[in-house]
């Protein structure tokens, strides 16, 4: 398996110096935060994306995943990383989801990276049924599934605690109605524990949708604030195990976002103790 460390931990430094810092605490690869400050689609530029590519060049870096789930850009007040969702009851503004997620396929092909990660239907509206979110989830996801069949590139969806889907089951429910081959499952094991699953069990059953890895810790309180692997409460050994029983063989990626005072010391102290997980 490779290592991979994401870069929205590093919201207060250009995308080239945290490459590489990134690289000399070790990492072999990088998730690229589809975002201000680092290469939000929209708006960037030739020379921005080029500044990337030689960025990776020079650090000797590969890119496990675009990481489109975060949209600080539109700064929503209500909160930053899951708005516009999915399933915003507003049809123009979740139009601003989906366009963006189509830009960020294309941003992927253009940097050379295979997936690109994205939140899993945004919280229910009150009053808002399970089921009529995963109807509109699944209707505005299918046209940008056909983009990134096109673009050659996998739109993983990630579940998460407090939002439509936090479970393995859920995304199979959501899988049901989508078959597109461009989609799979980006597996965050903190918030498998978040939401009471076992992740060892959860990664056995989604293993033929499982296309990345998550990885941080989780306090035995199972409240969704991501730890540095070591300082919560999950047990590691059986999650590793799962992964190699399984045949996973490619990029697992520590994101660390919290730690945006200081994530040199996150991603070192991270790099430690996950290599020797991984050993």
């Amino acid at each position: 398996m490779k290592l991979a460390f994401s870069t929205n931990a590093y919201l207060r430094y250009p995308f080239a110096e945290a490459a590489s810092s990134l690289a000399k605490i070790g990492y072999a690869g990088v998730e690229i935060m589809a975002d201000v400050p680092h290469a939000w689609p929209a708006y960037l530029l030739p020379s921005q994306k080029q500044g990337i590519r030689n960025a990776l060049r020079e650090n000797r870096l590969a890119i496990s995943n675009i990481n489109a789930f975060m949209m600080h850009a539109i700064d929503d007040p209500r909160q930053k990383y899951w708005h516009p969702s999915w399933i915003e009851p507003d049809p123009h503004y979740r139009r601003i989801r989906v366009e963006h997620t189509k830009k960020a396929i294309t941003m992927a092909k253009e940097l050379g990276a295979r997936c690109i990660t994205t939140e899993p239907g945004g919280p229910l509206a009150p009053g808002q049924s399970f089921s009529d979110g995963l109807e509109i989830f699944a209707r505005e996801l299918a046209p940008v599934l056909e983009h990134a069949e096109r673009e050659g590139i996998l739109l993983l969806v990630e579940p998460e605690p407090g939002l439509l889907l936090e479970t393995v089951d859920q995304y199979l429910e959501l899988r049901k109605l989508l078959r597109s081959p461009a989609m799979g499952l980006n597996f965050d094991i903190g918030h498998s524990y978040c939401v009471s699953e076992d992740p060892a069990e959860a990664i056995q059953k989604a293993a033929s949708e499982i296309r990345h890895f998550h990885l941080e810790d989780i306090s035995a309180t199972r409240i969704h604030h991501h730890l540095v692997p070591g300082d919560g409460a999950i047990d590691f050994g059986p999650v590793i195990q799962a992964i190699h029983a399984i045949g996973y063989d490619d990029w697992i990626t520590v994101e660390l976002y919290p730690y945006a005072d200081n994530p040199n010391e996150a991603a070192t102290t991270a790099f430690e103790r996950v290599s020797k997980m991984l050993a």
